[in-house]
């Protein structure tokens, strides 16, 4: 009984000894700070001009970040006074969010933090590419907590600023503890009032600004946008104005009234239909077209002989700068950019969204046509993998399924040489069909340097404001000079093939070079050229048009009239009412009911196969320095092989040589050599093939016995391959392995001798 008591008053004394313990806790944390109260205090009391001067102070570092300059930002606020001031507000709004909690202080760091962080995210991006921030990169995010190098990221700085955020949080931490809590009232009826109104004006405001060109409500050039209307209003526009706006008009009756407008689709014999080639000029300008430039001769012969023999013209662009992707949208799609919201890319935004997107492939494709893309950049970069796929496109030739081997002076860009024989092979994969092949350059690409490269430049360039201006004109000049030689040698391939045939060639948008209407022949920046080429003497008709009309306009020549939006544009092209119902159109397809397909699933999506070639393991053997060769085919850089799963360290030697490290791999694992895409993806995948290390004995006995080569076969390697029927070619209408039966068969390859 005494026990008892004894350890019942033990349990009182600790429990009396923790209360006062905390008692204790408690008063130090009210211990007054009379500074810091003082400003509380003061912070309260003239709140609303404390958040004004924090939001213009948050606007100015936030400029600063992003455009990496001081006298930039402060050149943007003297420029762009009341555009400063309009981004201020929308600031001042958020921060207005702290009148309805108690813990004021905290909750403007919090807000202020916001901003901050994606203003620094902005600043680390463009040090990467031309195009800011938007709510369509939110994704990018991910690269950053994964804490590797990435296209946006290096490792060095993804560490720095999460050990910011961290820090930034812990701070956040202390003060929800320790910090300053609002003593006086809440009104719960004039503060969410406030805000509401607050908030509320701020579209009000918007529209004011926009009406009185402060700001733009849309963005032709994303990264002037930015720079012009600052970074808090672009990438706000990016979050509240997405996607098409549904048109008043647009009804049922309406789009079965413009369906009966258009005449029924009609073309000529699939059989005899010519080969249609689609290449794309990235920041293509004919210079004769810049008034100030002056070149030692013609940089481009080829594309002016084609400019003056074949149908061609000026061609509207939705973009200046920066954007191919949403030429491409228009150019391929036949739909037009001015519907959508600020700065969006729709391949990244309205075609995650949906399962199909008819295109000028699956227009063809329905009439047989074999539907190709080549590219020498990325498959995933602007989502073109998944964007191809919904078009209803064949095939898709990236980088990764290339064996690029020559790139720019900078070492920037693949040169497009390699594009010649990637679209030929292209065309000779589906020997019996005509063929459509989007062909992508990309050696123009932007950026181009202040300092002298060239040394001997095989133009010559004078005109350019001053000596920096002139070097990146110079630059620029020889690359698209490179280009112009590609067009020429491209031409010559196709005159040599006995196929029907027509190129279309196009600007995608005018380079990064800061150039004005004033500075263009056609005074319009938003204007490029385009070309054609064909070897069954069509007559030249030259005609400018919008780049949604381009191909409409080209399929129109060759008396083809296939799909909604070309056959719509091709018979109702300057009716009073094309705009409109152009827009309904788009919207149906997009966004509404599809009610042009009338309930059918009229252009779904393709199981689009990254690249032509197959990829193919044939035999294993190992090398004295502690390495694997693997033999094979298809091999390209971007080729890295898979042991059970898993990525290991690759060395390409060759299209038909790869290289392991023996410590990698034991006897009885699975190879598999898969060409690789950013963020780990597997474009295309080999044979399974099964490693079977010559240097352990086999118990069993054999069932099959192989003659050995007459050759010294000291240390050959015995592997077993798991073949599989077409087993590379990797579908990319969702995300998936190949999943093919294998059949063993045993190899018996010698080690090479060094």
């Amino acid at each position: 009984m005494r026990e008892k008591h004894s350890f019942s008053s033990k349990c009182k004394n600790l429990f009396f000894k923790l209360k006062n313990k905390i008692n204790t806790f408690k008063n130090r944390e009210k211990k007054p700070h009379p500074h810091l109260d003082r400003a509380v205090v003061i912070m309260n009391k003239y709140s609303l001009v404390f958040h004004l001067l924090l939001s213009c102070f948050l606007v100015l570092v936030i400029e600063c970040i992003s455009r990496r300059n001081v006298l930039s930002a402060f050149s943007f606020i003297a420029g762009h006074t009341i555009a400063y001031l309009y981004n201020s507000f929308i600031i001042f709004a958020s921060l207005s969010l702290v009148y309805l909690i108690r813990r004021r202080t905290l909750a403007r760091l919090l807000i202020s933090g916001f901003w901050l962080f994606l203003g620094t995210i902005n600043g680390v991006i463009l040090s990467k590419r031309v195009t800011p921030f938007g709510f369509t990169d939110l994704k990018c995010l991910s690269d950053l907590f994964a804490m590797q190098n990435t296209k946006y990221f290096t490792f060095g700085e993804a560490l720095a600023v999460i050990i910011v955020v961290g820090l930034f949080l812990l701070f956040c931490i202390w003060l929800f503890i320790k910090g300053p809590k609002y003593q006086g009232k809440i009104n719960w009826i004039v503060s969410p009032l406030m805000v509401a109104v607050i908030f509320l004006m701020l579209p009000v405001t918007t529209k004011a600004a926009q009406s009185n060109n402060i700001v733009a409500s849309y963005f032709a050039n994303i990264a002037q946008g930015y720079e012009n209307y600052g970074f808090v209003y672009g990438f706000s526009s990016s979050v509240v104005d997405r996607g098409m706006s549904k048109p008043d008009s647009y009804s049922e009756e309406r789009i079965a009234k413009i369906g009966a407008s258009v005449p029924e689709e009609t073309t000529e014999d699939a059989e005899d239909a010519p080969n249609i080639i689609v290449v794309l000029l990235e920041s293509f300008v004919d210079p004769s077209d810049v008034k100030f430039l002056q070149t030692s001769e013609d940089p481009v012969p080829n594309f002016h002989n084609l400019l003056n023999n074949y149908s061609s013209g000026y061609l509207k662009v939705p973009v200046v700068g920066a954007g191919t992707a949403n030429t491409e949208f228009e150019v391929l799609t036949g739909m037009s950019m001015q519907y959508f919201g600020t700065g969006e890319y729709p391949y990244k935004t309205t075609l995650k969204e949906i399962d199909s997107c008819e295109s000028i492939a699956s227009d063809l494709g329905s009439l047989g046509y074999g539907t190709h893309v080549v590219h020498n950049n990325g498959g995933n970069f602007y989502s073109r993998a998944n964007a191809f796929s919904l078009m209803g496109f064949d095939s898709f030739t990236s980088k990764e399924c290339m064996n690029i081997q020559e790139y720019t002076p900078l070492g920037s860009w693949p040169t497009d040489n390699i594009l010649i024989s990637e679209t030929l092979k292209a065309m000779d994969s589906t020997p019996d069909q005509s063929d459509l092949v989007y062909t992508i350059t990309v050696q123009g690409h932007g950026d181009y340097p202040t300092e002298k490269i060239l040394e001997n430049p095989e133009i010559a360039v004078s005109g350019a404001a001053d000596e920096a201006s002139n070097n990146r004109w110079e630059y620029y000049i020889n690359m698209i000079h490179e280009v112009d030689k590609f067009i020429g040698n491209l031409t010559e391939e196709l005159s040599k093939r006995d196929e029907k045939t027509i190129v279309v060639f196009f600007g995608d948008h005018l380079p990064t070079m800061g150039l004005t209407d004033d500075d263009m022949v056609s005074g319009d920046i938003f204007k490029t050229k385009y070309v054609t080429w064909n070897n069954f003497n069509l007559p030249k008709q030259d005609a400018d048009c919008a780049a949604y009309e381009l191909l409409a306009n080209i399929t129109n020549q060759l008396d083809i009239h296939k799909g909604t939006m070309f056959s719509y544009i091709q018979s109702q092209k300057g009716s009073a009412s094309y705009d409109e119902n152009l827009e309904n159109l788009q919207y149906d397809l997009l966004y509404g009911k599809r009610y042009a397909y009338k309930g059918t699933d009229k252009y779904p999506a393709s199981d689009l196969v990254m690249g032509i070639d197959d990829v193919t393991i044939n035999s294993v053997w190992k090398s004295d320095d502690n390495k694997l060769c693997i033999y094979g085919s298809g091999f390209t850089p971007w080729t890295k092989i898979y042991v059970n799963g898993e990525k290991v360290s690759t060395s390409f030697l060759g299209s038909t040589m790869l290289k392991i490290n023996l410590d990698d791999i034991e006897d009885g694992d699975t190879i598999v050599a898969n060409i690789v895409g950013s963020s780990s993806t597997i474009f295309r995948s080999s044979n399974e093939f099964l490693y079977e290390d010559p240097d352990i004995e086999d118990t069993e006995e054999p069932t099959t016995e192989t003659e050995q080569p007459s050759t010294d076969t000291e240390g050959s390697t015995q592997t077993t391959e798991k073949s599989t029927e077409q087993s590379s070619e990797k579908s990319l209408s969702g995300a998936g392995t190949a999943t093919d039966q294998s059949v063993e068969h045993t190899v018996n390859t010698p080690l090479k001798q060094n």
